[in-house]
């Protein structure tokens, strides 16, 4: 809009100028002989003076005439020079859509609209790469996803079969075939939930149902809740949660997002490390911070951590049958709440911040949302 206005205030300034270029002479100057005219003593019979009278005669008329002409070719002329610029516009518009990857080129006067042209083809480029290279890493999961469901699939019905057809197996050995078929059935249904979230994730509408809620007791409550998980890698809480804060949230959602986080959180640290979680007040905010320890995450990189299926470390998510959604559904139920969560990462430590709005309550006004998992 300011570049049309820009360019539609140079074609009137133009116009104009012409225009008082072309007739303003033809005012001024019989004006000024008039004036100077009349000191001078004129004689019957001179023929400059006959010639001044006529010229008098049909001063107004001429003036009438030669201005109406004047406006009417630079009207005609602007106008066609408008038109030629939007005609111009429209083809660089059809350019946009038939050869993107082409620069925009216009005339002198239509810079402006030239560099902004440039600059929305070059973000349409940029949003159509981004576009087909999330397609493609959701394809790509989608494909990886289905083989290993397969092979789980595949070895249940292999040791299900073995089970049914050999009676005489021995008690340890049937032992041994139903706790590898409930473990692959197990990893089956967790490969199956994924799906889940690939698909709740693209394609569900999500609305909030605020409670208000004591936050340091639901992240107490889940911090003990991943304590076997923590387990496996030998992992420890250090907890720093300040008592009594409350807040207006959706707890299943919010839980939902913690939930992810911490999972991040548990999978990308090193082992017997220990992942501090912090909950402070601060004036009228509520700040929630979860630090592990792992390997510092590059800045290019930790831009694009909560982008659906982006991973860090590739080999990492293969090893922790990661999809790339927990971080991204994180922020997504966050951001459902108006607030953000922030990333950072130095010194082999990488920390995530949120900040919430603080209900000023006593326990006895609050009504506490017990947490637990689905």
């Amino acid at each position: 809009m300011k570049i049309q206005s820009k360019l539609a205030k140079n074609l009137l300034t133009r116009y104009f100028v012409s225009l008082t270029v072309m007739v303003l002479p033809m005012i001024v100057v019989p004006l000024i002989m008039k004036y100077f005219a009349r000191f001078r003593i004129w004689y019957d019979g001179d023929p400059t003076y006959e010639l001044l009278k006529v010229i008098e005669t049909i001063l107004y008329p001429s003036i009438i005439i030669y201005g109406l002409g004047a406006w009417i070719i630079l009207t005609i002329y602007f106008i066609k020079k408008a038109l030629g610029y939007l005609d111009e516009t429209i083809q660089t518009t059809n350019q946009l859509v038939t050869e993107p990857e082409r620069p925009i080129h216009l005339s002198a006067n239509l810079m402006d609209v030239e560099h902004e042209m440039n600059e929305i083809r070059e973000r349409n480029l940029l949003n159509q790469r981004a576009a087909k290279e999330a397609e493609q890493r959701k394809n790509d999961l989608i494909v990886y996803l289905a083989h290993d469901l397969r092979t789980p699939l595949t070895s249940v019905i292999c040791y299900l079969t073995l089970l049914r057809e050999e009676p005489d197996l021995s008690t340890e050995l049937r032992a041994r075939y139903t706790s590898i078929a409930l473990e692959k059935a197990e990893r089956l249904e967790q490969l199956i939930g994924e799906f889940f979230e690939i698909t709740r994730f693209n394609l569900t509408t999500m609305t909030l149902d605020k409670e208000k809620v004591d936050i340091s007791v639901m992240l107490e409550q889940l911090s003990y809740e991943f304590l076997p998980v923590m387990q496996e890698k030998q992992l420890t809480w250090e907890l720093a949660l300040q008592k009594e804060l409350y807040c207006a949230l959706d707890p299943e959602k919010m839980e939902r997002a913690f939930d992810n986080l911490i999972r991040n959180a548990i999978n990308y640290s090193e082992e017997k490390s220990v992942l501090h979680l912090s909950l402070t007040q601060i004036d009228a905010h509520i700040r929630i911070q979860l630090t592990n320890t792992g390997k510092t995450i590059p800045k290019e990189k930790l831009t694009r951590i909560f982008e659906p299926f982006y991973c860090v470390d590739t080999a990492r998510q293969s090893a922790t049958g990661g999809t790339g959604l927990g971080l991204p559904i994180t922020k997504e139920m966050i951001d459902l709440h108006g607030v953000n969560i922030y990333a950072e990462s130095e010194n082999n430590k990488i920390f995530f911040t949120i900040l919430l709005d603080v209900i000023q309550k006593t326990r006895n006004e609050v009504k506490i949302i017990p947490c637990f998992f689905i």
